[in-house]
């Protein structure tokens, strides 16, 4: 397995950072540009591995489509594949094939969908056959609380139904920036969409409409500089092509980090991160925004400050159980996470000091790998199998070596 091990850089970080493009944003409009035979121009698309997936079987005329390990494409294409009668088989890998459709499954089937599973029930593999459309309006009702992603595929198809799509969401709901950026880029090109309530969206019958859109840089991927200024001594970064009035819910972070010791300062193109003091007890809801949850622990464990966290249920169908992940990885320096009645608690190691040579296993996750690449800023470390940030940020490791971080490749 190939191993990069990262040298503990210079105490100052001083550097400046085009970030990737955000493949939530890109991933989103790709759907609602294939829903459409308007013309919609997109720029500064992602490079990222889920996105280029995407592009390539959104553009496929083969039977078969498989979107390797991205959960969102998956999930997407299930309902995309439906209203476009495609017939196509949805697979992907082994880990994908362990990862639960179900919920989005049935929500399709209640309105006509014709989809098969061909292993074991509520996973991937599974054919989408196409969907029976009616003249009435579609009703469907569908958890709140397990991926915003299963209702985002849905919502963006509402408009091909003669008479649009009522989504009543039971319980708690997750990531509720995920399903308003939805519907802000479904505004975008001439779809409205409209919460009834706090549990129903009521999504009209209507076409998409032309339009360009430049997709904005990705906070998921900013979450990272964040915590490399929160470890550094001194230093100043300056991310390009974030916005202050974003439709990203991870930039929740600007918030997270006051308390771990960075100020965001926007300016015209991006942010400019600067280091200030940090508090020693946090607590925070991660219903909103589950992809910080990481790197939130790993700069908490790192910097000694005792933090109570919620809403992390979902990170255990990700790209790996990332609970557990955190759990292995945290204990290599001295930190527990404890599960209580949906509550995590991250209790920091006593020690003043990290580990010498530490020795991070990524699960074949891209946030375990950039989540706990920071901390090279305290202590040099190896990673197991880095190329994994291909996922959503292609350029990390070279960005990191742009600030004055050497690394060094190991077989």
């Amino acid at each position: 397995m190939q191993q990069l091990h990262i040298h503990k850089p210079e105490p100052t970080i001083q550097t400046t950072v085009q970030l990737p493009a955000s493949k939530s944003e890109s991933n989103r409009a790709l759907i609602i540009q294939a829903l459409t035979s308007e013309e919609i121009t997109l720029h500064n698309l992602s490079e990222a591995r889920d996105t280029q997936t995407m592009q390539r079987l959104l553009r496929s005329n083969e039977p078969e489509l498989d979107v390797l390990d991205a959960g969102t494409t998956m999930r997407f294409l299930i309902a995309y594949c439906t209203v476009g009668k495609l017939g196509k088989i949805l697979k992907g890998t082994p880990r994908m094939h362990q990862r639960p459709v179900r919920i989005l499954v049935d929500a399709l089937r209640e309105i006509g969908a014709d989809i098969q599973y061909l292993q074991e029930e509520g996973y991937p593999p599974l054919h989408v056959r196409g969907m029976t459309l009616s003249q009435e309006m579609k009703h469907v009702r569908m958890r709140g609380d397990i991926s915003s992603q299963y209702i985002s595929a849905l919502l963006m198809i509402a408009p091909c139904f003669e008479q649009g799509l009522q989504l009543e969401l039971i319980g708690k709901i997750g990531s509720r920036p995920y399903i308003n950026m939805t519907l802000a880029l479904m505004d975008r090109f001439g779809v409205s969409g409209v919460w009834e309530n706090e549990q129903i969206i009521r999504i009209k019958p209507a076409s998409y409409q032309s339009g360009s859109y430049t997709i904005e840089s990705d906070w998921s991927g900013a979450s990272y500089w964040y915590s490399i200024i929160a470890f550094a001594e001194q230093g100043e970064v300056v991310l390009r092509g974030l916005r202050k009035d974003s439709f990203q819910g991870d930039q929740a972070i600007v918030e997270i980090m006051e308390n771990l010791g960075v100020e965001t300062i926007f300016e015209a193109d991006g942010a400019r991160l600067i280091k200030q003091g940090n508090t020693q007890d946090f607590s925070y809801d991660f219903s909103d925004c589950p992809d910080l949850a990481q790197t939130v622990a790993v700069a908490c464990a790192a910097k000694g400050i005792h933090c109570t966290m919620t809403g992390l249920e979902s990170l255990r169908i990700k790209e790996t159980d990332r609970i557990a992940a955190l759990q292995n990885e945290l204990a290599k320096i001295g930190t527990k996470l404890t599960e209580e009645n949906d509550r995590w608690e991250l209790i920091p190691s006593q020690q003043e000091k990290l580990p010498e040579e530490l020795v991070i296993d990524t699960y074949d996750d891209h946030r375990m790998a950039m989540a706990f690449a920071p901390l090279v800023i305290k202590t040099p470390l190896t990673l197991e199998n880095p190329d994994v940030v291909q996922k959503s940020y292609p350029r990390f490791w070279e960005n990191l070596r742009s600030a004055g971080v050497e690394t060094t490749e190991q077989k």
